[in-house]
């Protein structure tokens, strides 16, 4: 296997004399965070076609992923997208003027309000995926499907006793 610009980083590691799980743990985190940018990077340039920015894009994906009629509790939102409640209310605002969502009262609970995706939303929400899915495949174009599932379920293996973990 060709080596990659973390390799280059661990003699410097073994030298401060960090151990070789600490060394491990800190090439797991270096890959990841420069895979992350890779699709993140293709992402947001598809997106960028559509007039949508990143966390509009996680907004939509949520909402349209909901159950008709596609609606959420902003609260909902915010906790699932891990967004503060003003971060939220932000991209809110943008899409409920651009006319992809409408914000409704809630009639079980008068202190909060539903957002729901409108028709217009759900066709952006449709165009966001088929531009998530290109970008996905540019970043994984020319590597054999089977290197890509080992990947991923790599990784699964790795994260799933991670998220039981609770930081603070």
């Amino acid at each position: 296997m060709k080596p990659d610009e973390i390799d280059a980083l661990v003699p410097r590691w073994e030298e401060a004399g960090m151990s070789s799980s600490l060394i491990a743990a800190l090439e797991l985190s270096k890959r990841v965070s420069r895979l992350h940018l890779h699709f993140e990077q293709a992402i947001k340039a598809e997106l960028s076609e559509l007039g949508l920015t990143y966390a509009e894009f996680d907004v939509l994906m949520a909402l349209n992923r909901a159950a008709p009629p596609y609606r959420m509790k902003p609260s909902e939102l915010s906790k699932s997208l891990l967004l503060t409640s003003g971060g939220i209310s932000n991209v809110l605002q943008r899409l409920a003027a651009a006319g992809y969502v409408e914000r409704e009262a809630n009639s079980g609970d008068a202190r909060s309000r539903w957002v729901q995706l409108t028709d217009k939303g759900r066709l952006r929400a449709e165009a966001a995926l088929e531009a998530s899915a290109r970008a996905h495949e540019e970043v994984t174009a020319g590597i054999p499907e089977e290197t890509v599932r080992q990947a991923a379920d790599v990784l699964r293996a790795v994260l799933t006793p991670m998220s039981r973990r609770r930081y603070r």
